[in-house]
């Protein structure tokens, strides 16, 4: 068994992305696999479930949780499926043919104590081990699951548990969904399919429990939910992505991701999303907004130097923002899985909107600063 889960792993550097798509895929194998065009139209809750047509596609479910006593958290967990080529499974036992790969990332920062905890796994479709419906939101890997339970099609749960650290949440939409990008697509590049399918739901009201060491805490609190699948290429020039989800309490919500090319410069597929009070979303371009990293901070483990501190202007919203991490070490070094180095992590933001005083919360993700997120493809 541990070699098998050598020969996965290793077919896995080879071959997936962590969150987009795969640079240099021969033409024989892009065939196998549909790519993400205009066009496209959502059905529910079938969409909810597994493109097995497409190469790539993950869950990710990211929050903060408050305890009854005050003791603040946030936490990350998120789903990956990566389709194999039929070339890669000829390469283990046909009875370990490996057509479908999981992976998962579990994290709980514990931001009054300043410690970051995370947990990750791996496996193959198949035998119960980890898979996802295609009908319907019900993806797992062992005991980590998330699932929408047929009896209550407004609500998800969530559970993991890794050693002493679990979650068992509860997450309600208070908004109806939205869809990113233009006609369908969401752009990560200008080529043919460098696009992915992307949706989310940005205002999930959350209970449940959570568990660190001996303690186990009732918490409350909003989480944001992403959804998406692709399967082309992305640019051989990009090195990695900066992304952000923004709670407001005005009640709006932001989504947004920069595209890093090698010279540090934004690509201009680079976009987000502005999500109104009732919901709907509004789509922003890279010239719609400015993304401007104003301090940094250098990981003892991978010594990556991260943007930490942004400054975020949209100015057809008339909002000014400061992004600011609620703690500095939020890093996630996956050895055992996507074996990708990045930060993900709780953050809170200030600023005003149309001159008033506005704050929120929120997450941010920063790839490609341990190592150019291609090269370890």
């Amino acid at each position: 068994m541990q070699q098998l889960w050598r020969q996965l792993r290793y077919i896995l550097f080879l071959s997936s992305s962590l969150l987009v798509v795969v640079p240099g895929l021969a033409a024989d194998t892009a065939q196998e696999f549909r790519i993400a065009t205009e066009g496209y139209r959502y059905a529910f809750p079938r969409d909810h479930g597994a493109h097995e047509e497409f190469r790539t596609e993950w869950w990710y479910y990211t929050g903060q949780l408050t305890a009854k006593d005050g003791r603040p958290f946030g936490y990350q967990l998120t789903f990956f499926r990566r389709g194999m080529p039929r070339d890669q499974t000829k390469t283990l036992p046909s009875q370990w043919a490996v057509t479908q790969l999981y992976l998962a990332h579990f994290a709980v920062s514990d931001l009054s104590k300043g410690r970051f905890h995370f947990a990750e796994k791996i496996s193959r479709a198949g035998l119960g081990k980890a898979g996802a419906a295609h009908d319907g939101l019900h993806v797992w890997i062992d005991h980590w699951s998330a699932e929408s339970p047929s009896a209550a099609p407004g609500t998800q749960t969530l559970q993991a548990a890794e050693g002493d650290l679990a979650i068992q949440l509860t997450v309600s939409s208070g908004k109806p969904l939205v869809v990113h990008g233009a006609d369908g697509i969401s752009r990560k590049g200008a080529g043919i399919g460098q696009a992915s399918h992307y949706y989310s739901f940005t205002r999930l009201a959350t209970t449940g429990t959570l568990t660190i060491g001996n303690e186990s805490f009732d918490v409350t609190g909003t989480s944001w939910m992403d959804h998406e699948f692709g399967s082309a290429d992305l640019g051989k020039d990009l090195v990695g992505w900066d992304w952000f989800s923004l709670q407001l309490d005005d009640q709006r919500e932001l989504m947004l991701y920069r595209l890093r090319r090698t010279d540090g410069s934004a690509d201009p597929a680079s976009s987000g999303t502005v999500i109104d009070r009732d919901g709907h979303g509004h789509h922003l371009s890279i010239g719609d907004f400015t993304l401007e990293p104003t301090s940094y901070w250098t990981s003892q483990t991978s010594h990556a130097r991260y943007p930490q501190r942004w400054r975020l202007t949209i100015p057809s919203q008339q909002l000014s923002l400061e992004l600011v991490p609620l703690m500095a070490e939020q890093e996630l070094s996956t050895t055992h899985s996507t074996q990708v180095t990045y930060w993900e992590g709780a953050i809170e933001t200030a600023g005003t909107a149309e001159g008033k005083p506005i704050h929120g919360q929120g997450y941010m993700e920063l790839t490609g600063y341990a190592e150019r997120v291609p090269n370890k493809l």
